[in-house]
């Protein structure tokens, strides 16, 4: 025993013979001592036999330990070898039964014995329990230095396995404080997991951190969310599915179902823990949270979070665009532009501009009509930056620019100022499209807002180029070739464009192709194809949804995809009930309107469809009536804007002033409407201005030429 703890190279072939060579050490069970005066005051006579019995088990134990103690010399020089060696002569599974009943009494709340009371005896003292189980660790870590991961980890378990089936309960207070039980036992936790993360056994690792987050077993608050943080992102990114532990239903019926919410919920805990100041700032978690809040669609809790972190941590600035995020993604998009807003506002006008807040702030403004203006503003804030912007960023600038500049002419009441903004949006997507050659977008707008101005020819080439790229294979490229084709009345080709895209598309885009195949069908004059194309996308819709009803038991958020299929299937409905009331069968096309407005009531294309239906019938007051609250829930909706002043035409001459203003108030909305400028040309001719009238019906006559079967946006 000297001869090792002195360094020198000794080995132990067999168990000491005589005890002489460990009468100086200090082994001791329970206050059990080595000097034999000591014994006659701890011991009646009638303990005689089971005190021989343990200084035989004594001088067996000194021989471990002094294993356990050559052991350590061995690891600490770095030869793992050499103390794997060692640790292996080490009886571990005889030792077992002796440490738990050790660690057990040790656990037991201590009493005051009296005199007469029974020292128990045959009992391992603390020390040499935790001396063994530090050479059981060792030996875990020379493995783990020899590359063999799997045993390493089993050793662990060992640890693991003993000291949890003597402390039950996790690991009591203050045990601490005379042995380094819980040092080791701590270690044992969390190399466990790392073991099996090196051996790429991702199932055995989740295990292992659940193991150390089941019972309480006093790690320190920064160790213990450390765990819940690795075991989180390994959930999160694993790539596996581990399934739940089976004891968890028993004592929480409300348990997280899957890995992802198991993750989610970790990660909540640690945020809380963050915000009571509990354990200090740690970026990854609020990171590993938004990628699980984001993939489960959650963006306003995420939201929240963001808001609840302490000032310092985030500039204004970042803090508003990450917020400004969330709120985009989850929809409200008005709130995003708002917090936008602030960033570029006067409040942070000394600080620096904010690029990636001005950018986002211009997507969200590209996405609609209504704020084109303010994109214009954040577009062109990026780039008057001038060379402090990047290349890129500035090719998003006046990607971003064009955009709004054409949404912005559609609402524009002033030709000239019309004629200017279009003008600018060309220019500007050309630009984008010559500094970001790297962006498809680019090229998918160019062709977009040059087939709105009916550039045909150049809308058919960009969009060609963007089915080239990698991005140009989604469903809404092939729907941009196809309306192109269309109006150019090449049918033919863009029903075969629509037949080629179908094998290809997801199943989203499918649906709509199959919907525009069917339109072309009907533009084509084969109702009869159409009808049955449209029958079969009903049927698609109705067994997606029969699939989902049977595979989910819970209540389900609504996501894009289900709304996206929610309002395909009410156009459906109503292109079935035009073609119907065409047909002349007014009964299936009211049973057509009624699927329609049971899905959504107050859709204003519903009415309108239902105006037509009655107009066809000469019923032009229940018609107008139709059209009226179709105007009631959009103002300005064209195809009713023009469809009620085509009754008015019909209602007689005293009704032909507000007929034309009409028409006018649709063509001031949307220029190119061809239908409005033939109304106005049949007005003009009831009117008695037939030179007019030519003129309104050549405009008529051009602009249906260049009709799409579909508007373009």
């Amino acid at each position: 025993m000297l001869c090792a703890c002195s360094g020198e190279q000794f080995k132990f072939e067999d168990p000491p013979q005589s005890p002489q060579s460990l009468a100086t050490r200090d082994f001791s069970a329970s206050g059990l001592s080595s000097r034999t005066g000591d014994w006659d005051s701890k011991f009646e006579d009638t303990q005689v036999d089971e005190v021989e019995s343990t200084l035989k088990e004594a001088l067996s134990l000194n021989y471990e330990e002094a294993r356990a103690l050559l052991g350590r010399l061995e690891y600490q020089r770095g030869n793992y070898d050499a103390a794997l060696q060692v640790f292996q002569g080490i009886d571990i599974k005889g030792l077992i039964p002796r440490m738990k009943k050790a660690i057990t009494e040790r656990a037991r709340p201590r009493k005051p014995r009296s005199r007469g009371d029974n020292v128990p005896v045959n009992v391992l003292s603390m020390h040499s329990v935790s001396l063994l189980l530090e050479a059981i660790l060792l030996k875990a870590r020379s493995l783990e230095g020899l590359g063999r991961y799997i045993e390493a980890a089993k050793e662990c378990k060992i640890i693991l396995d003993t000291v949890e089936s003597a402390l039950p309960n996790g690991m009591p207070e203050g045990i601490a404080d005379d042995c380094k039980l819980q040092e080791m036992f701590h270690k044992a936790l969390e190399l466990q997991p790392d073991l099996w993360i090196k051996a790429g056994l991702l199932d055995e690792t989740i295990a292992a951190y659940r193991r150390a987050l089941m019972r309480p077993w006093n790690l320190d608050p920064h160790k213990l969310a450390n765990v819940q943080k690795e075991l989180a992102s390994i959930l999160l990114y694993g790539g596996i599915e581990a399934s739940l532990p089976h004891q968890l239903p028993s004592w929480a019926p409300t348990a997280p179902k899957s890995n992802i919410e198991e993750a989610i919920l970790l990660l909540l805990i640690l945020m809380r823990k963050v915000t009571f100041g509990e354990i200090g700032w740690d970026g990854d978690i609020i990171d590993h949270l938004s990628y699980a809040l984001s993939v489960t669609g959650q963006y306003e809790l995420l939201a929240t979070h963001f808001e609840q972190v302490l000032p310092g941590v985030y500039s204004r600035a970042d803090r508003w665009y990450f917020l400004a995020l969330c709120y985009a993604a989850a929809g409200h998009n008005d709130t995003a532009l708002n917090l936008l807003k602030k960033i570029s506002g006067s409040s942070e006008a000394k600080h620096k501009p904010h690029i990636p807040s001005l950018l986002l702030g211009a997507k969200l403004c590209s996405q609609g009509l209504k704020h084109a203006n303010d994109g214009v503003k954040f577009a062109r804030e990026v780039i008057e930056l001038g060379t402090t912007c990047t290349k890129h960023f500035s090719s998003q600038a006046h990607k971003f620019l064009g955009i709004c500049y054409g949404n912005a002419a559609r609402v524009s009441v002033s030709d000239s100022e019309r004629i200017l903004l279009r003008r600018e949006s060309l220019n500007y997507l050309n630009h984008a499209a010559l500094s970001g050659k790297d962006d498809p977008e680019i090229l998918y707008n160019l062709a977009l807002e040059n087939a709105v101005q009916r550039n045909l020819e150049a809308a058919f080439e960009s969009a060609l180029m963007y089915s080239e790229t990698e991005a140009g294979n989604s469903g809404r490229c092939c729907k941009l070739l196809t309306l192109i084709l269309s109006s150019e009345q090449r049918y033919a080709d863009a029903e075969s464009v629509v037949d080629f895209a179908l094998d290809e598309a997801g199943r989203l885009d499918q649906l709509e192709l199959l919907r525009l195949k069917a339109v072309l069908q009907i533009t084509r004059e084969q109702p009869q194809q159409a009808i049955e194309t449209y029958r079969i996308l009903l049927a698609l819709i109705q067994a997606q949804r029969e699939i989902e009803a049977k595979t989910s038991d819970q209540v389900k958020q609504v996501t894009y995809e289900a709304q996206e299929e929610r309002n395909l299937e009410i156009s459906v409905w109503q292109d079935l009930a035009l073609l119907y009331a065409k047909l002349g069968s007014w009964a299936d096309a009211e049973t057509c309107l009624e699927k329609a407005k049971s899905i959504h009531f107050y859709s204003p294309r519903s009415w309108h469809t239902t105006g037509l239906v009655f107009e066809a019938r000469s019923l032009y007051k229940e018609a107008l009536v139709s059209f009226s609250l179709s105007l009631s829930l959009e103002p300005d909706y064209v195809p009713s804007i023009v469809s009620t002043a085509e009754v008015l035409m019909k209602l007689g001459s005293h009704s032909l002033p507000i007929a034309r203003s009409f028409l006018m108030n649709a063509l001031r909305i949307e220029p190119v409407h061809h239908e409005a400028w033939f109304n106005l040309g049949k007005l003009s001719k009831m009117e008695g201005s037939l030179h007019q009238a030519a003129e309104f019906f050549q405009a008529a006559y051009e602009l249906k030429l260049s009709a799409p079967v579909e508007n373009f946006v």
